[in-house]
């Protein structure tokens, strides 16, 4: 039997192969589930999508407790899959008898990814209607948004994370709900100058929240249900979802690493205050409420940051939706125009409510989330590629990390992309 990268056809390069051959050596010859080897007459994003395939397989129990993989091309659905277990263990942490097995309809807290899908999205629409303008001082729309260090900030610089804005702090110490979130951010000094640098912020995307509110008249979830996920035919996608018959992703056991955050001083954020006075910490496994605590303590599970709940064919569905421009199903929910404004480089090469990733096409466009969910748009090839994964679920380690997924996410990406540049390239020869 042939291992990964021989049985595809497919060789990745980079991390990627570094990886495919690490998991080979552990696992791919000797156990595992390997994927048969397509036929020589398979197309390259077949035999991508089969390497994908054979590292997601690999990595189950040791990145991620599972995942699921939904993958698009010129809008048709290529492959759908569901990995590993969305949930091993019960309440006090012993493993299952029957752990339950994760399924391509189980719904996943997309954590940031909220950034993209929800907040990005409703300014979008609000843009495209000209009720917003990316470049008018926040203060315009949130009235009460004022200061010597607040009345330069716009609404782009929210957005693309230059505003100067904190990255976190643990806002539910002092506020229990959004208004008084709101206030506690504007009495904040800024961490770094408006404008001077690119420092993914939280509390950005918090204003964002409110800001679309105050515009629209009306609730982001709302909104977004209305105008986007009603239309589209998303009945997976919300914040705050019902509980009753659906099959989540469990995520962390409570809140440890966000404690550790405010405990710990060298675990990577520090909070000056008293870590003792406030003691509201959820223990319990999560599912189907928000892992990120200012999203659940301080916005009771609806935040501009935070807060999104959807399954992979329903991201797939937003993915395409912006692939196209703004089209879909023969409806235009967005102007072709607008939908490049925001996928245009800033001054510091990044996008405006999204990332432009190193590993993929110029032009592409992504988003990763907290608990280890990942969106890649790539209008080079017309491709979407949507990762879900429960790593929080494997728990955390001696310094208090859970595992790192990067290196199968960039894994499976590159795997992919390398059978999207074989199917472009021999369609380009045949021209």
């Amino acid at each position: 039997m042939f291992c990964l990268t021989m049985r595809t056809g497919i060789r990745p390069t980079g991390m990627a192969s570094a990886l495919l051959v690490a998991i080979a050596a552990g696992w791919g010859c000797a156990t595992g589930q390997p994927v048969g080897s397509p036929p020589s007459s398979a197309s390259g994003i077949d035999r991508g999508i089969a390497a994908a395939d054979s590292v997601l397989t690999a990595a189950m129990g040791v990145s991620t407790a599972g995942a699921v993989l939904v993958v698009s091309r010129d809008g048709r659905l290529i492959t759908e899959r569901a990995y590993g277990y969305a949930r091993l263990t019960d309440s006090m942490g012993r493993r299952l008898v029957t752990p339950v097995p994760m399924q391509t309809h189980t719904v996943f807290d997309v954590a940031s990814v909220t950034k993209a899908l929800a907040t990005t999205l409703a300014v979008m629409l609000l843009v495209d209607r000209g009720t917003v303008d990316l470049d008018a001082p926040v203060h315009r729309y949130l009235r009460d948004f004022r200061g010597p260090h607040l009345d330069s900030i716009t609404v782009r610089h929210l957005l693309a994370h230059s505003s100067g804005l904190l990255q976190w702090q643990p806002l539910y110490y002092h506020a229990a709900t959004p208004r008084q979130t709101y206030d506690l951010i504007r009495s904040m000094p800024l961490g770094t100058g408006v404008g001077a640098e690119r420092r993914y912020s939280d509390l950005g995307f918090m204003l964002l929240g409110y800001l679309i509110e105050q515009v629209a008249g009306e609730t982001l979830p709302s909104l977004l249900h209305r105008e986007f996920y009603g239309p589209l035919g998303l009945r997976s996608t919300s914040f705050r979802p019902e509980r009753r018959n659906v099959a989540f992703a469990t995520t962390e056991t409570g809140n440890g690493y966000e404690r550790q955050m405010v405990y710990d001083s060298t675990f990577g954020y520090r909070y000056r205050e008293d870590p003792t006075a406030w003691n509201g910490w959820r223990s319990y496994p999560l599912e189907g409420e928000v892992n990120d605590g200012n999203a659940w303590y301080a916005h009771a599970g609806v935040a501009g940051h935070a807060g999104l709940f959807a399954t992979g064919a329903d991201l797939d569905v937003l993915m395409r939706l912006l692939l196209a421009r703004g089209r879909s199903g023969g409806r235009r929910y967005l102007r072709s125009e607008t939908v490049d404004l925001f996928f245009t480089r800033d001054r510091f090469g990044h996008l405006v409510g999204w990332n432009a990733p190193d590993d993929a096409p110029e032009g592409s466009f992504a988003h990763t989330g907290f608990t280890g969910t990942y969106v890649l748009g790539v209008p080079a090839y017309n491709l979407s590629i949507v990762l879900l994964t429960n790593r929080q679920h494997l728990g955390r380690n001696q310094r208090g990390n859970f595992p790192d997924v990067t290196p199968v996410r960039r894994a499976v990406v590159e795997a992919i992309l390398a059978g999207a540049r074989s199917d472009a390239g021999a369609h380009h020869s045949t021209r």
